[in-house]
């Protein structure tokens, strides 16, 4: 059965998903790009960008693992770009470049409605305004049996908490302090709301912890 997954999200000690004032300049915020830092040195980075160089220890793994059985993905609005309210036209494709890194269909949730974009590669970002158990649906058809990872941003990532949607959660705690941004789990009650945590490993630039919804 398909499964919605959290993979690799990155996240601070003091539980920031992105810094403040996030821009075309600053995707990440303000310090954000600290949090990602367990990812670029990997090897799964590298080959994503054309290389082949890079570590291949536990972090490599993770990003790895992550991309795994996947079919489809759900990103927010603000994931996949700066560009606020109506789409004023079709001339931003992402942050991406002209081949993306998921291969599947994604479908990007937003207010306003905008034809399908497709990516060299196998990506297509599909546009869907019906909100998140809509976006769910479509995606899960979509990934044909495989699981569906939900790539976030934050807020994105919280209203599928919220709602109880989640059924895997990986994050990559970093030793960062960011002091204000984007805070994932503020006001979330997961044990509440059936989560548990179900592990942890250390990478290298990374503590991996997993959290898993009750049955």
């Amino acid at each position: 059965m398909s499964k919605l997954r959290v993979a690799s999200f990155a996240l601070s000690i003091d539980g920031y998903g992105a810094g403040p004032d996030q821009d075309l300049q600053h995707p990440l915020g303000l310090g954000g790009p600290a949090l990602m830092e367990w990812i670029f040195h990997t090897r799964a980075w590298s080959k994503m960008h054309g290389g082949d160089e890079g570590e291949k220890g536990v972090d490599n793994g993770m990003v790895e693992q992550g991309f795994a059985g996947i079919g489809a993905w759900i990103l927010g609005r603000n994931m996949f770009g700066p560009v606020r309210g109506p789409w004023p036209d079709d001339g931003w494709k992402g942050w991406w470049g002209d081949e993306p890194p998921y291969h599947t269909p994604v479908f990007v949730l937003t207010h306003h409605p905008r034809a399908p974009l497709r990516m060299a590669g196998g990506t297509e970002f599909r546009f869907v305004t019906e909100g998140i158990h809509a976006v769910l649906e479509q995606a899960t058809a979509a990934a044909g049996g495989r699981d569906v990872r939900l790539g976030g941003g934050v807020s994105t990532i919280r209203q599928y908490l919220r709602a109880g949607l989640v059924d895997e959660l990986h994050l990559a705690m970093r030793p960062v302090l960011l002091g204000s941004g984007e805070h994932l789990l503020n006001g979330l009650d997961l044990p509440a709301l059936g989560y548990e945590c179900t592990g942890h490993v250390a990478g290298e630039r990374a503590t991996h912890v997993f959290l898993s919804r009750r049955a």
